[in-house]
């Protein structure tokens, strides 16, 4: 992580799960780190957590992923403040139990899924890159994927959630292409968990199950951007043992 010292660091979704473990992570890894998030006083709140100098840089954003003028709002924040981007944590993410594909009146569960897992998702790592090629920067986008990115469980509930996440493991090539023949070296990764102990409905339906822990993934995220600048980590599954999906 030594090249990523003083860098910034955007994390989206960052008020709880995974989001929060990973701003706390890059922030003591050195990195000035901005969480984005809709409930942006629970991101204040982590600053109590660290050290006074760590929690120094970590800053705040209130951003609702799924509005572009959000997103807009947020990267133009932090140029301002910092210069750009260096590195994207696309952690940001929805699903909605209980709903199926083909139920009726669920027109709004899947726009909210598909704009949060997909098109948000897009929108903030076009928003880095723009700011990483215009300062020459060799940055890192990462996106938080999920197992069920590469596979469909055999549930009936989850409605479009996997979709979305299928849609994320073609982004993640779609990028490295993109990124490749832009001349660019900005390294794209997809990290791929299996269950993680959030707030997210799914996990606690399944909590029965064995899980990960958030600061697992956040784990995950400092080994990939630590690699040297010649390896990509273009795809990265983690599940908890004994997993049985």
């Amino acid at each position: 992580m030594e090249r990523w010292q003083g860098k910034v660091a955007v994390v989206t979704g960052a008020s709880s799960g995974i989001g929060a473990a990973t701003v706390k992570a890059l922030a003591k890894a050195g990195m000035i780190t901005f969480g984005l998030a809709r409930r942006v006083e629970r991101v204040d709140e982590l600053k109590s957590e660290l050290p006074k100098e760590v929690a120094e840089r970590l800053h705040s954003i209130r951003c609702d992923i799924t509005k572009e003028e959000d997103i807009l709002a947020a990267f133009q924040q932090v140029t301002e403040k910092c210069g750009g981007v260096d590195v994207l944590i696309n952690n940001a993410g929805l699903a909605k139990g209980g709903f199926g594909v083909l139920d009726a009146d669920n027109t709004q569960v899947i726009r909210d899924v598909i704009d949060t897992n997909v098109v948000g998702l897009a929108l903030c790592s076009r928003e880095a890159f723009q700011s990483m090629k215009k300062r020459s920067v060799d940055g890192h986008i990462v996106h938080i994927n999920s197992i069920l990115g590469h596979m469909v469980a055999p549930m009936g509930t989850i409605n479009i959630y996997p979709a979305s996440k299928y849609a994320v493991t073609a982004l993640t090539e779609t990028m490295r292409h993109e990124l490749r023949l832009a001349g660019t070296k900005i390294k794209v990764t997809s990290i791929s968990p299996g269950l993680v102990r959030t707030e997210m409905p799914t996990s606690k339906a399944l909590a029965e199950r064995p899980c990960i822990e958030p600061e697992d993934i956040a784990d995950a995220i400092l080994y990939v951007l630590g690699t040297p600048p010649r390896v990509q980590i273009h795809e990265l599954t983690i599940k908890p043992v004994g997993e049985t999906v």
